[in-house]
């Protein structure tokens, strides 16, 4: 998978080459397959596709209802809807019994861009994260996309996945040695300075952050943490004790989320500099992609400066 393709895309591509593999893979939407990109699935399997309208909550309650029946729905929405609108019927109608429900959150983050504050959705990583025994995805790449759909489809129970609306590089693919492993980080490269724990498309961005600290004479130590939770514990505390400074970057609050749950575990562990990159206390804003992800520092260069700060944390 060459090139750049949303993560949203990907999903879509995904559903379909895996449907005639699970057969017992249902896809609902609320009124979104063309942005969610479930349409393909719709006009390939239209027996499997329910849309349920403007009626999210509505929509997980059927998907609970299917799972109880022994089939495998995914509900599709976008995740201002899914993590805010439907988050009691998500906690109590999904993860409360324990289904075998994956809750999609589509444009998650900042970079929709256009669709502006109202849309764009910070806050349900950490939403999502605080609800007891729900798995929590979000990949970096189309590839890691397509990899954490069919481990999903062999999953048993409740979980929310978070898709992207802009087209991002494709590099997984390409990674030596490079497993996709439910629970389980990635070491995208090697460092010995600072590690960035990065999750989303944030993980392309900390890879070029690196080569700016490159430059600088700093080593960074860069991990794909495509699974919020469970988080891969073992994975970041070996990190932190190597490099002794950690820096988390996500495409969502500060509060709660990734910068959260690796603090919280680093505090009782392993207490070393740490320093959370993300939005801050705040509502997004409206504007292009790019103009967004850059009025709110998600950037390189903005990365590279905090791990310049954790660094400097050391001495």
């Amino acid at each position: 998978m060459a090139g750049k393709i949303a993560t949203r895309g990907a999903y879509g591509k995904a559903l379909v080459e895996l449907a005639e593999q699970y057969p017992k893979l249902m896809v609902l939407d609320a009124d979104l397959a063309k942005a969610t990109m479930t349409k393909d699935f719709a006009a390939a399997y239209p027996d499997r596709f329910f849309d349920c309208g403007i009626a999210e909550n509505n929509m997980v309650g059927i998907a609970a209802g299917m799972a109880a029946c022994g089939l495998k729905p995914f509900a599709n929405t976008f995740a201002i809807f899914a993590a805010g609108r439907s988050y009691e019927q998500v906690r109590n109608s999904v993860a409360y019994p324990h289904l075998n429900v994956t809750v999609v959150g589509s444009h998650g983050g900042i970079s929709v861009g256009e669709d502006g504050a109202t849309h764009q959705c910070t806050e349900d990583l950490a939403l999502m994260r605080q609800i007891p025994g729900m798995l929590v995805l979000n990949p970096c790449d189309g590839n890691e996309m397509t990899k954490a759909v069919e481990a999903l489809l062999n999953y048993e129970g409740p979980a929310y996945l978070r898709l992207g609306r802009p087209a991002v590089e494709t590099f997984t693919d390409e990674l030596e040695g490079y497993k996709f492993e439910l629970g389980k980080g990635v070491t995208i490269a090697d460092g010995t300075d600072v590690t960035i724990v990065a999750t989303g498309m944030m993980v392309g961005m900390a890879r070029k952050a690196r080569e700016l600290l490159a430059a600088d004479g700093i080593s960074a130590r860069v991990l794909d943490i495509h699974t919020i939770k469970p988080l891969d514990e073992e994975l970041i505390l070996k990190a932190a004790r190597e490099t002794g400074a950690i820096v988390t970057s996500e495409e969502a609050s500060v509060l709660g989320g990734l910068g959260g749950a690796v603090a919280e575990l680093l505090a009782e562990n392993c207490p070393v500099p740490v320093v959370r990159h993300g939005v801050e206390d705040t509502f997004g804003r409206s504007g292009t992609a790019n103009a967004v992800l850059e009025y709110f520092g998600l950037t390189p260069e903005v990365l590279a400066d905090k791990c310049r700060k954790a660094v400097a944390m050391k001495k």
